[in-house]
């Protein structure tokens, strides 16, 4: 699964790395261009986030701790405390230019290979990694990574959960179950790790979509996909609100059936989104089975008799069905008019 999964950041890397190495030999008759080659392998890496800025700026990074190396071994030469000194500087001005930790140690690392080992040809190297970084930025572009693909899978594992911590609360309302309710809100609060997850998946396909000219016609979709994301960022939140509201209600251990059909109709409402990452037919069978249950949501209505601390968890629920809503292409202003007014 991860051989898959990493197989064309591998083909990347490859193509990448052998190919600046040749140009750098071949084409600029360099000896032995290892940082042609090394620049490549860190900058394009194997993780998830293959932006072409983040590529950019590791490039960048790597060839500042290079510049600073080739610099100090012109004016102060090579030993041991002129490494230090280098390793030092270079840590120092990456700091300054980037908050990224990775920017500095991308940059330490190629400035210890240029103190090293030694070269006949001052700067040479620095051409090298200039060479490294143009190639990792072409095969960003023309070997692109699979960015739609990859995002849906994280959009996908978020609506799992954001299933799994639904179906909780719903049972916890069913039963009057205290405990059950606890672990509901534990999964809703669970859900921000999955939320930036997908953001940053989005984010590096859309960045590969804008450059690459094979993945044009992926733009679109990874357009709407940021745009579910983003009202899905909102109904997580106000998931744990009703995740909250449930724990406090459901001390008494009294079940709570109207709420929890309320809820499990928005879950399912949810789960056609989800299908919709894949299919977009199914947006507007979303939007019509959550519009169906946003008309409903009124406390004085559906449960006329009940606590106001039971009409409040109603209330609760007529967010959500916005979000959802909005998530399903609907417009903030029409979502926010297909619940009605109390």
């Amino acid at each position: 699964m991860r051989l898959r999964a990493s197989s064309v950041a591998i083909v990347q890397i490859v193509v990448a790395a052998t190919g600046a190495y040749a140009f750098a030999t071949y084409v600029l008759g360099h000896p032995a261009p290892l940082l042609a080659a090394t620049v490549t392998v860190s900058s394009l890496g194997l993780v998830r986030d293959a932006r072409p800025r983040r590529v950019l700026e590791t490039v960048i990074g790597m060839i500042i701790g290079i510049l600073v190396a080739e610099v100090l071994l012109l004016v102060a030469g090579s030993g041991w405390w002129q490494l230090g000194l280098a390793l030092a500087a270079t840590l120092a001005v990456a700091r300054f230019l980037s908050p990224q930790p990775g920017f500095a140690i991308a940059a330490a690392i190629q400035s210890l290979i240029v103190m090293i080992i030694p070269t006949s040809s001052p700067m040479l190297r620095l051409i090298d990694g200039v060479v490294g970084g143009i190639a990792a930025l072409l095969v960003t572009a023309l070997i692109p990574r699979s960015p739609q693909r990859t995002e849906v899978a994280s959009g996908e594992v978020l609506f799992t959960r954001f299933q799994s911590a639904t179906d909780t609360i719903i049972r916890a309302l069913r039963r009057g179950d205290r405990v059950r309710a606890q672990r509901g809100l534990e999964k809703a609060r669970a859900l921000q790790a999955d939320i930036d997850d997908w953001r940053l998946t989005l984010e590096s396909g859309m960045g590969i979509a804008r450059i690459s000219p094979f993945l044009r016609s992926q733009r679109h979709e990874i357009a709407r996909h940021q745009r579910i994301w983003q009202a899905m960022d909102f109904a997580c939140r106000n998931l744990r609100v009703i995740a909250r509201r449930t724990v406090y209600l459901v001390d008494d251990r009294q079940p709570r059936p109207v709420a929890a059909d309320l809820l499990a109709d928005l879950g399912r409402g949810a789960d056609l989104i989800a299908q919709s990452l894949r299919d977009i037919s199914l947006e507007p069978v979303a939007r019509e089975a959550l519009r169906a249950v946003a008309v409903r949501l009124d406390p004085a209505v559906v449960l006329p008799d009940s606590t106001l601390g039971d009409q409040n968890l109603v209330a609760a629920l007529r967010p959500l069905a916005v979000d959802l809503l909005t998530a399903a292409g609907m417009s903030g202003e029409d979502a926010a008019h297909a619940v009605p007014r109390i």
